[in-house]
């Protein structure tokens, strides 16, 4: 039996579609497939070097296209080893048969051939990836007609997991679906083919099962030869004749009672079930069914007999008296219990001598169905005319190999284990209470007598069993409904099983009538629970849903590994990240508030600047809880086209929620960036605390920002910091007013807050800035007060989350945030007249339109061929210039090259400026002679000779000049002529798309190619991702398949014929940022009066991109130059990382599902939208990594730290489309490098250690700042001074109050000039001290002086001891006194001093009681409740 048991539990079958089960059916056909082998380099290189001693095989199921239904059972081959890849081309030998049979006769049925690379990884465990798959045609396109080719084919393989044919974008022809990617030069070599020979074993062989010739089938010989293919010719094992007798069913704890409770659980479920239309009528048992048939396994040899079975008292009325002695004989242990009979003998012709070969028993009882079971009421008024089965017993008998007769008594089986008919069974008794010997008896069991032999030998006669009629009589010992609904019942009902239901159904026609599987579901809640049976391990082990496995296309280090033993078993490998699951927490981007007319009236009587517009009349003030409505028209036609953006920074306050013990700093400083203005630093500006008057009627305000004058005093001037940004016409580039209104409109100001002294970042927040948006209004003004949020990564956590279903909204995972303190803002946008509002031609803004065209460059226009830069527009007429006036290169020659040892042109500096020194050389010579006056005549002549002389040898230069460079300028001319300009205003990663109308202006055909001197500017080359960008820019022009033609490292070929257009697509996208400004950015300092000077305007340089059109003859076509202007992008999210310099610094930010709604479930189905990420640093590696259908991504993020102090700085952008057009998303991430210590230590207790300080070239008085001064301590505390060259020990002592991994920063700053000197990343690793003893109190919350309470302290030491006290909160819980001595053995009292809590709440308290060398004693914990 357990051979039998192993082959059925690895052999279990996915069903086809219940569609296809609805046809009608047919023969089977057998087929032979021979997988050859592999070619190509499928398996990557990089999956060699991630597993070692890697191994491939093939894997094949069956899929029906139609219904994208995966059925049968996945089949693999031998495992080969990858060293055959070292061979060219590489090569993988299988040469295995594939054996199988099937009725499907359809072109939409299939076989998939999954390639699977398995190895260990560098931990030793095992590692399986999918490398690719193909699709294996069966059946040609016309109907019943089987391939039957039986030469070689290649299957082509494609990229990704068979799972891909699940998903509804693949449809017929999958061949040609776009969203399928070939494997180039890779390709499976095959060979199908019908196999007759396999017809007389197609019994053995369940339909749809995929075997292996190599596999051991029960009831085949062995084959013969060394292949050992028993499948290509098989040979059939003699069958034994096998007679069943006496067959007697025994049903716990009797037939009447097993019989009454069956038909009180249907009535049960009828009203569980909601059937509203049943009416209390009886239900009846129809008839006792016994199904019979050899099982070898992989499925029954034959139809099962079908044969009925009645209870014993009403076969002794009719039997003879010997059958009655034998039947008495057998049931006396049964205590007089009915049991139910065969009355006639079983022949099994089928049965071989085999260990897997049982004979399967199957009890099924026939009800008729109450009106409405199925949800609905019944057709006809009789009870009796409906029927349905269900499966409540079975068992399985392997006959012994020794004797050839004898009796047999089994055990019954039922519940929830695998049945041979896969069907549901009805419970077994629980059998927790029951001894061994029970329960083989309790499920009841099957007691008959059988022989054995072959049908020559044996001529019993036999009765046959078609021919047996057994006379039935409905059993009406049921229980009748009750008129209500019954009381719950335990559950012991499997499921019902779906036979063919109908009316005037006979009992002839129950017997002939072949039962169909369960279809899940079907049952209620009570039949899904089999009353508290546990499912058996083979149950557990080996699912009924069958073999159809596939694996995941990519290899991540993140996958579930699994052991080697128990992967052969396995369905799939399911993608599990080292993640924890989304838990939402507070947003790191800070949310603004409007101010209270309370702090508004403050602020104006504390003397800050009032923002006036151009008639010097206050500003409109704007709430900024308004919706802004944008109007583009009306911004663009607004008369005060110059616009002049002021920040006023009043003050910053203490949130009340931040702990008392948190040192609050002096001064601050804030940076940030507008626009494309250089990175401002703010001055330090000092914290001035209001007055306990000002506190009390504004609310949150708490502290006034004031400037610092030089002598680091509060400047005597009125407070706040202003600063001014004036962007005009002057300032805009043609055409970038639009582009600076959609930064208004869609951006946000993130501003960085840090301490003036310690220069550690204090927070950060973040302020829109739509209401800057003036829509013709003179000038308008927004008081923004925004929370200062810090953030606090986890030491050990690597998940970031972030969400894409709104603008700025990501929420953060392992992370700490805590509001610092409110900023108070005030951004205002004032309107100015434009000085110039009249523009020359040349001066327009650049054409919007995305179609740009070569006509309007045919012409010569005329002009000087030594004007850079282009010809004259428009004016045809250019007066005559001497030649070294306009080359400046002739004039360099000229002038120099009568000196010695100069031949050729000078530097750039000097050629510019050869021109003017010539002029002054030559007036310089005419004043030497007219000084000299006329000694002679004689020296006359010779200046005179002397000046012609060089006259003559100027001209011979400039001819030869001329001749040398005429051609050069010609063609530069002509170039010109075919020269078309365009500009582009492109952002961060945004790509910009137009298309070039390239016209053929001559009368033959050419073959074009296109040269692009930019990485930065392709060509579109896939037709779909022209559409798309076509369709997003709403263009009309017509769409060409197979335009370009792509040889090697050419560029892309176009085919034009005589005179003819062709639209060519290009996409301009750019991924580089410009140079960063330096890390000290220019300080801004405000005059004294609230003065302020606008920064510096930023260079930002314009790229010129050179596009080339070039005939097969090497002359160019036409020409088109670009002139992009980079325009300052969205950034929608700021992350600060601070990690250890030269180490790896590894972050994922998770993104959720795209359709997220309320209530929907995990892992709802529907299209998934692709996530694309790309990075604006090339050293920075990040990639979107997919958990699974309907599960958010991680966007992983890799990156090199520098040398401390180095700050990297880089954007990321997530895409939402495979184009990659614009992103939905921009994270600007800033990466502190610093030097790391880690420290482990125990919370409360001191741990101390020391760092080295290097000094500088000059003398520093530096002083040492920390993040968390209440748990790190520095020695010297205060300003010391740092010599020269130096080096001096600076002492650490760490006390954490709180258990945990996170980090402390501490920074050494130079107190005179704010420099920071050095800086440290202390990694702590805490563990809490055992806890000693526990208390318990409950206070009352809200307004209150707190409580004082006591505990005492016992000195275990004979001697006499000190000791010192310390909390984990200090803001809670304060000590009477924080040192005392206690005598040896002898109690000290402890004063407690509790704070009130302005919230009710649970919190734990620690009291650290520490020795004289502050190492731990003991700890004791207070749960303190405030309700």
């Amino acid at each position: 039996m357990d051979d039998w048991h192993r082959i059925f539990a690895q052999n279990v079958l996915v069903p086809p579609h219940p569609q296809r089960g609805r046809q009608p059916s047919k023969e089977s056909t057998a087929f032979q497939c021979v997988l050859k082998w592999l070619d190509g380099p499928l398996i990557k290189q990089g999956t060699l070097e991630v597993l070692s001693e890697a191994e491939c095989h093939l894997r094949m199921s069956l899929f029906d296209l139609t219904y994208r239904h995966f059925f049968g059972r996945t089949w693999k081959t031998t495992v080969k080893p990858v060293m055959q890849l070292s061979r060219q081309p590489p090569r993988i030998v299988f040469n295995e048969p594939l054996y199988f049979h099937t009725s499907l006769y359809h072109p939409s049925i299939v076989a998939v051939v999954e390639v699977v690379t398995e190895g260990q990884r560098r931990d030793g465990t095992l590692q399986a990836l999918s490398s690719g798959f193909g699709i294996l045609r069966l059946f040609s396109s016309k109907p019943e007609s089987p391939t039957s080719a039986s030469q070689d084919k290649r299957l082509r393989l494609y990229h990704g997991t068979p799972r891909a044919l699940l998903h509804p974008l693949l449809q017929e022809p999958l061949e040609q679906n776009r969203h399928l990617t070939l494997v180039e030069s890779c390709s499976l070599q095959y060979t199908l083919r019908p196999h007759p020979a396999l017809g007389p074993a197609r019994h053995l062989l369940p339909e749809n099962l995929l075997v292996s010739g190599l596999q051991q089938i029960p009831g085949l010989l062995p084959a013969h030869g060394e292949a050992g293919d028993v499948l290509r010719k098989p040979r059939l094992q003699k069958p034994v004749t096998c007679y069943l007798d006496d067959l007697f069913f025994t049903l716990y704890p009797s037939l009447e009672k097993f019989e009454e409770e069956l038909l009180e659980l249907l009535v049960s479920d009828c009203f569980r079930e909601g059937s509203s239309s049943w009416d209390g009528r009886t239900l009846e048992i129809l008839e006792r069914r016994l199904r019979v048939g050899v099982h070898s396994g992989l499925g029954f040899v034959q139809k099962p007999h079908v044969v009925v079975l009645v209870p014993e008292a009403e076969v002794a009325l009719t039997r003879s008296a010997s059958f009655s002695r034998r039947a008495g004989s057998s049931l006396k242990a049964s205590s007089g219990n009915q049991a139910l009979v065969l009355r006639s003998r079983l022949r099994l012709p089928e049965m071989v001598s085999h260990p897997a070969f049982v004979v399967v028993f199957e009890l099924e009882y026939v009800f008729n169905t109450p009106p409405g079971l199925d949800g609905s009421a019944a057709s006809v008024p009789s009870l009796s005319s409906l029927a349905c089965m269900h499966l409540v017993r079975w068992a399985a008998w392997s006959p012994s190999s020794e004797a050839s007769s004898g009796r047999v008594t089994l055990p019954l089986q039922g519940g929830t284990q695998p049945s041979p008919s896969h069907c549901l069974v009805y419970r077994v008794p629980p059998a927790s209470m029951s001894s061994e010997e029970v329960k083989q008896v309790e499920s009841g069991t099957v007691q008959f007598q059988y022989a054995l032999g072959t049908e020559e030998h044996l001529g019993t006669p036999t009765e046959s069993v078609s021919s047996t009629q057994a006379a039935w009589q409905p059993s009406r010992k049921a229980p009748t409904s009750p008129a209500s609904s019954p009381a719950p019942l335990p559950p012991r009902l499997a499921a019902t099983q779906d036979s063919p239901v109908g009316p005037g159904l006979s009992i002839s026609q129950l017997v002939a009538s072949p039962p169909t599987r369960a279809r899940p579901g079907s049952a209620g809640p009570s039949a899904l629970q089999p009353g508290g049976s546990q499912p058996s391990p083979a149950q557990a082990e080996f699912p009924l849903e069958g073999r159809v496995s596939h694996l995941e296309a990519d290899l991540s280090p993140t996958a579930l590994v699994l052991d080697a033993s128990v992967a052969e078993q396995l369905q799939e490998l399911p993608f599990t990240p080292l993640h924890a699951p989304i838990v939402v927490g507070a947003q790191t981007r800070s949310s603004g508030s409007k101010l209270s007319r309370a702090a508004l009236a403050l602020l104006q009587s504390s003397g800050f600047a009032e923002v006036l517009d151009a008639s010097q009349q206050p500003a409109k003030a704007v709430d900024p809880t308004e919706p802004v409505k944008l109007s583009p028209q009306k911004e663009e036609a607004d008369c005060l086209q110059s616009n002049e953006i002021v920040l006023q920074f009043l003050a910053f306050s203490r949130v009340s929620q931040d702990h008392g013990g948190t040192p609050w700093p002096k001064t601050v400083y804030f940076t940030f960036q507008f626009y494309r203005f250089p990175p401002a630093t703010t001055p330090r500006l000092q914290l001035v605390e209001l007055d306990q008057t000002g506190k009390a009627t504004s609310g949150s305000l708490s502290h006034l920002l004031v400037p610092i004058g030089k002598d680091g005093s509060s400047d005597a001037g009125s407070p706040g910091f202003q600063l001014k940004y004036l962007v005009g016409p002057e300032f805009l580039k043609p055409g970038e007013q639009r582009w600076f209104i959609r930064y208004l409109a869609a951006q946000s100001l993130q501003i960085d807050a840090w301490d003036g002294d310690s220069l550690l970042l204090v927070g950060s927040t973040a302020v829109t800035m739509k209401h800057l948006l003036r829509q013709g209004r003179p000038a308008v003004q927004v008081s923004h007060e925004l929370e200062v949020v810090a953030t606090e990564y986890e030491q050990d956590m690597m998940v970031v989350s972030g969400d894409l279903t709104g603008f700025g909204c990501v929420k953060p995972i392992g992370v700490h945030t805590r509001v610092k303190g409110r900023l108070h803002l005030t951004l205002a946008n004032v309107g100015h007249a434009c000085e110039q509002r009249a523009r020359s031609s040349s001066s327009l803004p650049p054409s919007r339109s995305r179609v740009i065209s070569n006509e309007a460059a045919g012409s010569f226009p005329g002009g000087s061929l030594l004007v850079r830069g282009g010809l004259r527009a428009v004016k045809n007429v250019v007066q005559a210039q001497k030649l070294a006036d306009v080359d400046s290169e002739l004039a360099a020659m000229l002038f120099t090259h009568t000196q010695k040892g100069c031949g050729g042109a000078q530097g750039a500096g000097r050629e510019a400026d050869a021109v003017r020194r010539r002029k002054l050389e030559r007036m310089r010579s005419v004043r030497l002679q007219e000084a000299k006056g006329e000694p002679g005549r004689r020296t006359r002549m010779l200046a005179q000779q002397s000046v012609r002389a060089q006259h003559s040898q100027d001209l011979r230069f400039v001819d030869t000049y001329r001749e040398r460079t005429k051609a050069a300028h010609i063609a530069r001319a002509l170039r010109l002529a075919i020269t078309t300009q365009h500009t582009l205003h492109a952002s961060l990663g945004t790509a910009e798309f137009f298309e070039f109308a390239l016209k053929n202006p001559h009368n033959k055909q050419h073959t074009v190619t296109i040269e692009i001197d930019s990485p930065e500017l392709s060509v579109i080359l896939d037709s779909g991702e022209w559409r798309h960008f076509k369709d997003a820019a709403d263009l009309h022009t017509p769409v060409e398949e197979d335009m370009f033609d792509v040889r090697g490292s050419l560029g892309p070929q176009l085919y034009l014929r005589p005179r003819e257009t062709a639209h060519i697509p290009f996409k301009y996208q750019t991924f580089s940022t410009s140079p960063p400004a330096s890390q000290a950015a220019v300080e801004l300092r405000a005059e004294k009066g609230m003065g302020a000077e606008s920064p510096g305007r930023s260079s930002v340089p314009t790229k010129r991109v050179k596009v080339l059109f070039r005939a097969s003859s090497g002359q160019p076509l036409a020409e088109l130059c670009l002139s992009v202007e980079l325009q300052p992008h969205v950034v929608d999210q700021v992350f600060r990382f601070y990690h250890p310099e030269r180490t790896f610094l590894k972050k994922s930010i998770r993104l959720p599902p795209w359709h997220t709604l309320p209530g929907a479930p995990v892992g709802m189905p529907g299209e998934e939208r692709p996530v694309h990420v790309r990075c604006s640093d090339p050293d920075v590696i990040c990639e979107a990594q997919k958990v699974g259908p309907g599960e958010p991504r991680d966007v992983f993020l890799k990156v090199a730290s520098g040398p401390s102090p180095e700050i990297k700085d880089f954007f990321v952008l997530v895409y939402a489309d495979r184009w990659l057009a614009a992103p939905i998303q921009t994270w600007r991430v800033h990466l502190h490098a610093l030097q790391r210590v880690d420290v482990s230590c125990i919370a409360g207790q001191l741990t101390r250690l020391s760092l080295v300080l290097r000094g500088t070239q000059t003398p520093r008085k530096v002083r040492a700042f920390t993040s968390h001064p209440q748990e790190l301590k520095t020695d010297p505390k205060g300003v010391f001074v740092l010599p020269p060259h130096g080096v001096q020990d600076l002492h650490v002592g760490v006390r954490p109050r709180r258990a945990g991994s996170r980090f402390i920063h501490l920074n050494l700053v130079d107190v005179d000039f704010h420099q920071l000197v050095a800086s440290w990343l202390v990694g702590l690793s805490c563990r809490q001290p055992v806890i000693s003893k526990a208390f318990e109190i409950t206070l009352a919350a809200g307004e209150g002086k707190g409580a004082n309470k006591r505990i005492t302290y016992t000195n275990p030491y004979p001697s006499r001891r000190a000791y010192h006290l310390h909390s984990s909160q200090p803001d809670l819980l304060q000590f009477k006194e924080d040192a005392f001595e206690v005598g040896g053995g002898e109690t000290y009292t402890i004063g407690l001093r509790f704070a009130v809590s302005q919230r009710a709440q649970e919190e734990e308290i620690l009291i650290y009681i520490n020795d004289h060398e502050d190492k731990n004693e003991e700890t004791f914990c207070v749960k303190v409740t405030y309700q």
